[in-house]
């Protein structure tokens, strides 16, 4: 039997073929789980007919592949399903507006679904009125998958820098000088604050050294040796920084530990305290206190 559009059925899951899957975390899909055991499905999947080779009737998964997973779960074969009637680019471009739209979707799910659209030969504003994002924020976004900038790209998804910023940092290339130009200028006109200042440096580090690309490693070239040189002094003293700092946090430690051996020292010197300390069974110190507050230690 066909289907009419906006009908609900209660359809088998294993008829069900996902269109764009996603990964979940862990603790908030045991949430949907228990949500569901105990109140059941607020909410139908909504999905899309399709034939079988055979002749039998399949589906392709428009959105609530949470709730059909967390079906599955819980031991059910059957789950309740809105049909729709769209194609298959319509059926993705549905799914990934709602992933949007939660904005649970991970960075590089986010991407793939915009570079997908961008493939299916859509231009820039139907990529934006799909998926409700903006023109501007879809052409730059777009910008950076053409030039391969998959840092720049999962650090503005993630929030990290300002999409503004990683476009500056493109287009400047690999010329030190005008990343560091563009993002003071971003600095002072408060499109870059705080964190996202520091996260866009370490980010324009990566890049220098190792690429565009996640987990790639860039060849160098002669015109990179100036960066090379100034990456290298940067982490010099970035490094020199750190061991001082850890200096002197130690000497903080070891003044402390100090001030604690002479205030035990001075405590346990008192019969009625350490007689106290007997009646209570609280005579005894660890190894490392006791070979330091005594000559001879005394470990627990």
């Amino acid at each position: 039997m066909i289907p009419r559009e906006g009908e609900l059925r209660l359809i088998p899951i294993d008829a069900i073929e996902v269109l764009n899957p996603r990964e979940r975390n862990n603790k908030i899909f045991e949430e949907i789980v228990g949500n569901i055991k105990a109140i059941g499905l607020k909410k139908p999947i909504t999905v899309t007919s399709r034939p079988g080779p055979d002749g039998e009737e399949r589906y392709l998964l428009v959105c609530g592949e949470g709730r059909m997973k967390a079906f599955k779960a819980l031991g059910e074969t059957s789950i309740p399903a809105m049909i729709v009637n769209v194609s298959d680019d319509d059926a993705f471009i549905m799914s990934l507006a709602e992933n949007i739209a939660r904005r649970h979707c991970r960075a590089v799910e986010l991407l793939a679904g915009i570079q997908r659209l961008r493939d299916q030969g859509y231009d820039k504003s139907t990529i934006a009125e799909k998926t409700g994002l903006s023109t501007d924020y879809i052409q730059g976004i777009l910008q950076l998958l053409g030039n391969k900038e998959d840092r720049l790209l999962t650090a503005v998804e993630a929030g990290k820098i300002p999409l503004y910023v990683a476009l500056a940092i493109n287009g400047a290339g690999n010329d030190d000088k005008a990343i560091q130009i563009a993002l003071q200028e971003a600095y002072e006109s408060g499109k870059l604050k705080g964190k996202q200042l520091i996260n866009a440096k370490r980010l324009v580090e990566k890049r220098q050294a190792l690429g565009k690309t996640l987990g790639g490693y860039r060849i160098k070239n002669k015109r990179d040796a100036g960066v090379t040189s100034s990456s290298l002094v940067r982490s010099y003293q970035r490094e020199v920084e750190r061991q001082k700092l850890l200096i002197k946090k130690s000497d903080f430690t070891q003044q402390k530990l100090m001030f604690v051996i002479g205030a035990l020292r001075s405590l346990l010197a008192e019969e009625s305290f350490s007689t106290l300390l007997r009646a209570e069974g609280l005579d005894t110190l660890p190894t490392f206190l006791a070979e330091r507050v005594w000559p001879v230690g005394v470990s627990t």
